[in-house]
């Protein structure tokens, strides 16, 4: 005996007919049939009597209807207070180095969420929610991560990584582009992996950068040396550009960079899954589906790149 079969019984036991209760439940007829002979099955009694004209709510019907909706509304006022009590459980989110804007607004009356202060490269957030050392983060991952550790991830945002150069801010193609691979792996770990398949699959030109250069002034001073357009990378997606150098859009294809809101897979907690649809409903492709766009291989997000049929 399910809670749905009591409520598909209240429906009919309303309206008295099976095909205006079956529109009213948006179920098919024949399934709403199977389910109230299901449910008299379990309890063992004849809840209806029905012929091709009428259906009418037998004795015992008419005596267990009361019991049932008042049943009914007791499971209806334990989700209520189950949704209350999530609303002030606490959530911890880690990110690295983009959040949305308006994160706070969106979960407000759905949980409490504590967004942590330690800023940790994308590898590390996801081993730490793994670890329950946080709920959530968001982060880049690749869908074997995902699968190592046990997590879900769903898109929450996405970068289109432009490319730094002197002079003109014309498109550059991304065999044209140098891509910088950092030998600090522990803080750099998930760009390198993503900008070596990014100069496999395109022809862009790795170099091995030295140590520092990833960001701020240093970034663009090797710039400077190199006199090439190198690819930014998300941490330094809204730096602003020194007026000597320009951002290049990159084409031929257009790399982006995904960010996946990143959960246990075993997640139980209503706070915790709430938080994950607030944050992701509604997200869309994010311009993925341009038929431009490149994702690494094993980006769990890859199939968003098909372009809308």
């Amino acid at each position: 005996m399910e809670l749905r079969q009591l409520r598909y019984f209240v429906s009919v036991a309303t309206e008295l007919h099976f095909g205006r209760a079956a529109e009213r439940l948006r179920i098919a007829g024949p399934s709403l049939s199977q389910q109230i002979k299901a449910l008299e099955r379990d309890l063992g009694v004849r809840l209806f009597d029905r012929d091709r004209r009428s259906v009418t709510l037998t004795e015992c019907g008419e005596a267990l209807l009361p019991r049932i909706r008042a049943l009914l509304e007791q499971a209806d006022e334990l989700r209520r207070s189950a949704a209350g009590l999530a609303a002030s459980e606490p959530v911890r989110l880690g990110y690295v180095s983009w959040r949305p804007a308006d994160l706070l607004d969106r979960v407000a009356g759905v949980a409490q969420l504590h967004v942590d202060p330690w800023v940790l490269p994308s590898h590390a957030q996801a081993r730490r929610v793994a670890d329950g050392s946080i709920d959530l983060a968001i982060c880049w991952v690749r869908a074997a991560d995902l699968a190592e550790h046990d997590l879900t991830g769903r898109l929450i945002g996405a970068d289109r990584l432009y490319a730094i150069g002197a002079g003109t801010a014309a498109e550059v193609a991304a065999k044209d582009v140098v891509v910088l691979v950092d030998p600090d792996t522990t803080s750099w770990a998930s760009w390198n992996v993503y900008a070596e398949e990014f100069a496999a699959a395109t022809g862009a030109t790795v170099v091995q950068a030295p140590e520092g250069t990833a960001t701020g002034p240093a970034f663009f001073d090797y710039i400077r040396k190199l006199r090439r357009p190198v690819l930014n990378n998300p941490k330094g997606q809204t730096a602003p550009t020194p007026p000597d150098l320009a951002r290049r859009p990159v084409v031929d294809p257009a790399p982006f960079w995904t960010w996946s809101l990143v959960a246990r897979r075993d997640e139980t907690r209503t706070a915790v899954r709430a938080t994950i649809e607030v944050l992701t409903r509604d997200v869309g492709r994010l311009d993925l589906d341009s038929g431009e766009a490149w994702l690494p291989a094993d980006d769990p997000h890859i199939a968003a790149t098909a372009p809308k049929a």
